[in-house]
């Protein structure tokens, strides 16, 4: 998404800070086929045009708005899509859409909770929140299961490239000690 527009709110950086989305992945089964919307990969792809480009967070939002089932992991992206809404919404809504997403992350994660792919979603977020507006409860949480499914790779539920993408996540912002990050550099992809 590149720079920080001057003047921009400072919940521009709850998404703008998130990872290429594209490169995430989970070795857990969906019930969606390829051909449906709600496929892992088609939302893959919607989150990361929708990460770098106002109109595409808007199709994201409205490809999930109306998403009620269970799913979990369509449900981790829908709460994604939520989250880029508040980047992109007035001032007025931004605060709606956040806790939007922070409910719809409960959800997905209360029926998935070790999916390290919705787990990364919801870290991506939460971690780069305003502290003050107390939506930043799961970050240690959510950290450690990322943390831990990185260093137990490749049984880590999270395939090559996510691997990549959740470890260059968590070193290159800061979030792990640099002895987690020498020991993160010396897991095999």
């Amino acid at each position: 998404m590149g720079e920080k527009p001057t003047g921009s709110p400072v919940w521009y950086d709850a998404v703008a800070t998130a990872p290429a989305p594209g490169k995430i992945s989970s070795s857990i089964p969906v019930k969606t086929n390829v051909s449906s919307p709600y496929h892992p990969t088609i939302l893959r792809r919607h989150y990361e045009q929708a990460a770098a480009d106002k109109t595409a967070g808007e199709k994201f939002y409205k490809l999930l708005a109306d998403y009620n089932d269970d799913d979990a992991l369509v449900l981790g992206y829908k709460g994604a899509a939520e989250a880029i809404r508040a980047r992109d919404a007035s001032m007025f809504n931004k605060m709606t859409y956040v806790q939007d997403a922070a409910r719809t992350f409960e959800q997905a994660v209360g029926l998935d909770p070790k999916n390290p792919e919705i787990r990364f979603l919801r870290f991506s977020v939460e971690s780069n929140l305003p502290a003050f507006l107390g939506l930043s409860k799961h970050v240690d949480e959510d950290k450690e299961l990322l943390l831990n499914a990185a260093l137990s790779h490749p049984k880590s539920g999270l395939d090559a490239e996510a691997f990549r993408t959740v470890r260059n996540f968590l070193v290159e912002r800061g979030h792990v000690s640099d002895e987690q990050a020498q020991r993160l550099s010396k897991v095999a992809e």
